[in-house]
């Protein structure tokens, strides 16, 4: 994982002070239970979005399903890297995604 992406990722969470980065090795953001956001050991950042969200997500910014661990994640987009450029549009999906996973019920 290349460490620009790793501080990105930082950054990206650090938009929102309701979310709170977790994990040492494998960097993740939770809340009501439901992870939301990862980092995986590809060096892609992917969201939790409805799947409304995800499916507009996809086709709009061409990105794709995330994956995990060789695991498609339920749910999960990845957030392309030009996205990154612009932190405010990655935070607008972090906070969405971040609002979806409370609207679930709590784990």
């Amino acid at each position: 994982m290349s460490k620009d992406k790793k501080t990105l990722y930082e950054q990206l969470i650090a938009t929102n002070p309701n979310i709170e980065l977790k994990g040492k090795s494998m960097l993740f953001t939770s809340a009501n239970g439901h992870m939301f956001s990862q980092l995986n050991k590809a060096g892609e950042i992917g969201i939790r979005l409805s799947k409304e969200d995800g499916e507009e997500f996809i086709e709009k910014y061409q990105s794709a399903l995330f994956k995990s661990y060789g695991a498609v994640m339920k749910g999960y987009v990845v957030v392309p890297d030009n996205m990154l450029d612009n932190m405010d549009q990655a935070a607008k999906y972090l906070q969405r995604s971040y609002e979806f996973v409370l609207s679930l019920p709590p784990k």
